[in-house]
């Protein structure tokens, strides 16, 4: 071979090398195929386990329904269920998410996040999470401020997505909605007193916040609110001092893992006879374990409609799961399925588009471009916030020990 030839053939070579690279280096392997990442991030350790288990179930019968694949089957969803709870605090734990937060960000084969599980967990992941364009589309956040403005702090939701473009969505409808309802079904119960509490986290305090302000604009008397500590060891002072003040309803805005049942016993234990009521953080057999007898009677508002009342698509897919796994779903079981399939529809739809599904930032904007989607809930969208478009909330109470629907609470 001559010196000609041989500056040719090196010359195509470097050539072929700078096409590639400005095509993004492996630009091209999309069209083979491979296996694309999705985690989800929820407390596993502890009590909330009962409820994100099947959260978790949900999210592998989305992916399964599909034989786990996408895009024509080229490429391959590997599912991985990670914990962002610790056996020390038995809830999530700031520390741990912030960990998986900065391992989800590093590890260039995640595709989306489908979590988190408590708002204060996502106020701490979005951020991380926001300049890598990494998906999160939780099954279960419902504190406003991550997404609304004007509905939390001031800076808020703008503080979350440091890029600019928000990386967030939610399909389960947020707390200014549920604060309000829960306000409007005392009144409808016929209080018109209001004693609220809450356990000073990001979601339990944010739906109290906006329940005590819905309770001020109907008319109902709130005659204190205040926080409590969730590692307390009792709460009978508390209880006492409220039980004198007489309120016809005290509500509490937090999560069971926040020493609810205790605080519901302490409150039954000094004779409090009028009514109780929470949000979906205690909605769930946890908090039914936890209180007791003493959770007889208390009413629970939820984003959404109990598994025993889903119709059509979603009732048939409640009892697949059923079939599937020897049990009924829990009330967020739903959502976690609902994450799965519209994250398999926002991949299918990048790569009709002829985009790679392993690209983040238009799997992102895939998510955020999601319209009519024909969910087993029902057709909706994500609006430019990331809230789902579906408002439906519900009543429950508690009856010998278990959740009974009670009645439909606005929304639509």
């Amino acid at each position: 071979m001559n010196k000609r030839s041989t500056y040719l053939m090196l010359s195509m070579a470097v050539l072929v090398s700078l096409v590639l690279t400005a095509c993004g280096g492996g630009a091209a392997a999309p069209a083979t195929g491979g296996t694309i990442k999705v985690v989800s991030d929820l407390p596993m350790t502890g009590s909330s386990l009962g409820q994100t288990q099947t959260i978790v179930n949900g999210i592998t019968q989305a992916f399964e329904a599909t034989g786990n694949k996408v895009c024509g089957g080229k490429w391959q969803i590997q599912f991985e269920a990670h914990d962002d709870a610790s056996a020390a605090l038995g809830k999530w734990d700031p520390d741990v998410v912030t960990a998986n937060a900065k391992q989800y960000a590093a590890d260039s084969s995640i595709v989306a996040v489908i979590g988190t599980f408590n708002s204060g967990a996502a106020k701490l992941m979005i951020p991380i999470l926001n300049p890598e364009n990494l998906a999160m589309i939780s099954p279960a956040n419902t504190y406003p401020g991550l997404t609304k403005p004007g509905k939390g702090e001031a800076d808020e939701p703008g503080k979350y997505f440091p890029n600019g473009t928000p990386n967030y969505a939610r399909v389960v409808p947020a707390d200014d909605l549920q604060g309000a309802v829960g306000a409007n079904w005392a009144k409808d119960l016929g209080a018109t007193s209001v004693y609220i509490l809450d356990d000073q986290e990001l979601y339990g305090k944010g739906l109290a916040d906006v329940f005590d302000a819905s309770a001020n604009e109907i008319g109902l008397t709130v005659l204190g609110h205040e926080g409590i500590d969730g590692k307390a060891a009792d709460y009978k002072a508390l209880a006492t001092k409220v039980n004198e003040l007489n309120p016809d309803l005290i509500y509490f805005g937090g999560i069971t893992q926040n020493n609810a049942g205790q605080l519901w016993k302490d409150i039954r234990n000094v004779g409090y006879a009028g009514l109780l009521m929470g949000p979906d953080g205690i909605y769930e057999g946890a908090f039914l374990e936890a209180a007791g007898d003493a959770a007889e009677g208390t009413y629970l508002t939820f984003g959404g409609v109990p598994p025993s009342e889903l119709q059509g698509a979603a009732a048939t897919w409640r009892d697949s799961y059923k079939a599937k796994f020897g049990s009924d779903p829990e009330v967020y079981t739903v959502y976690g399925y609902v994450a799965g399939t519209l994250l398999v529809d926002a991949l299918e739809r990048v790569c009709t588009a002829g985009g790679s599904p392993t690209d983040r930032k238009t799997v992102r904007d895939a998510v955020f471009a999601t319209k009519d989607f024909d969910s087993v809930l029902g057709k909706f969208s994500i609006d430019a916030n990331g809230d789902t478009t579906i408002t439906t909330m519900s009543g429950s109470v508690v009856e010998n020990g278990e959740f009974v629907f009670s009645s439909l609470l606005g929304g639509g």
